[in-house]
């Protein structure tokens, strides 16, 4: 796995209890670093081989963590002034590498199901969706090769 390179990302490894009748999968605690209080909590899937993104929240927290299959996201640092501006930074969350990653407004994400199977991803964010603070762009937007992640 990469090193963080990017300011305002964060990735926290969770706890998963192991049960003969069904494992239990902590996600987040208020006292955790990255809670920045609760506004929505949602579920998404994506397909394998599929790609969401790019999207920019301008005051949204995203915490996101995917208990059910594989998902890659990449995180694409912009900020005029921020140390890391032109950054890239990839992690792929799945059951096995069980983590929470949060990330800070103000920074583009994207992300690619892997696998065989569509995958399943929880978002904790900070705030309820608001259309109006978050931008969009295509898959295809910046220069980065979905073929290797």
């Amino acid at each position: 796995m990469d090193k963080i390179n990017i300011e305002g990302v964060l990735l926290t490894p969770l706890m998963k209890i192991s049960h003969s009748k069904g494992d239990v999968y902590h996600a987040m605690k208020k006292s955790d670093n990255g809670y920045a209080g609760f506004g929505e909590v949602y579920f998404s899937t994506i397909k394998s081989g599929e790609i969401k993104g790019w999207n920019k929240h301008k005051k949204m927290i995203l915490n996101l963590v995917v208990p059910i299959g594989k998902i890659t996201f990449v995180i694409y640092d912009d900020r005029e002034k921020s140390r890391s501006n032109g950054n890239f930074y990839t992690v792929t969350l799945s059951p096995s590498n069980y983590q929470r990653l949060t990330i800070q407004s103000g920074l583009w994400i994207a992300f690619k199901g892997k696998g065989n199977n569509t995958s399943f991803m929880l978002n904790m964010a900070n705030m309820e969706h608001d259309s109006n603070e978050v931008l969009h762009k295509s898959a295809f937007e910046f220069t980065f090769d979905w073929s290797v992640k």
